[in-house]
């Protein structure tokens, strides 16, 4: 699995347009889950009521789920933590790698097993490449930004001017890179 560049593995409106089952089919055991405009609209206390469905499918199936934020609020990093019973990685610094590589750790789960979701190109996109996990980006939540998050969204947009839209992209991608790790055998 590679992440090409600045492009995401896969661009979706909502997380929810993620089949969970989808991801534990593709050999994914972690899920590392942005916070701000990503699981919860900026200004917000409370995660969207799709995103924590998804995450209870989640968990059923089998996945690992963990919060990393950039976000320096602690007490709503708890909150968002316990209601979408994920642990969170507090001051992730993102791009930087290492709230990823920490939240990874501490789930004893590799790079190979692990996605990011998140929706910032500059911050999830790039820290995912750096930490050579694949990004699903998802649409921001709320148009309510930080004021350099605001003046990074229009080259985001231009830079994913190319990028479709859609979930099956990215899991042929996915079946694609696990069938040539297996010596082209489907796994």
């Amino acid at each position: 699995m590679s992440v090409l560049g600045f492009k995401p593995w896969c661009r979706v409106h909502r997380l929810a347009e993620v089949d969970p089952a989808d991801l534990e089919a593709l050999g994914v055991r972690l899920v590392l889950l942005d916070r701000d405009n990503t699981c919860v609209p900026r200004g917000e206390h409370d995660p969207a009521p799709d995103v924590v469905a998804w995450c209870e499918r989640a968990r059923e199936l089998g996945l690992r789920l963990a919060l990393v934020s950039n976000n320096w609020s602690v007490a709503a990093l708890k909150t968002t933590s316990a209601a979408l019973e994920a642990p969170v990685v507090t001051f992730a610094l993102k791009p930087l790698p290492f709230g990823l590589w920490s939240a990874m750790e501490a789930a004893g789960v590799p790079a190979e097993q692990t996605v990011l979701v998140g929706d910032q190109l500059f911050t999830d996109g790039l820290g995912s490449l750096l930490a050579n996990i694949p990004v699903i980006l998802v649409d921001p939540q709320s148009t309510r930004d930080l004021f350099y998050t605001r003046w990074l969204r229009p080259l985001e947009a231009r830079l994913m001017e190319d990028v479709p839209y859609g979930w099956e992209r990215a899991r042929a991608e996915r079946a694609r890179a696990r069938g040539a790790d297996s010596g082209g055998k489907a796994s």
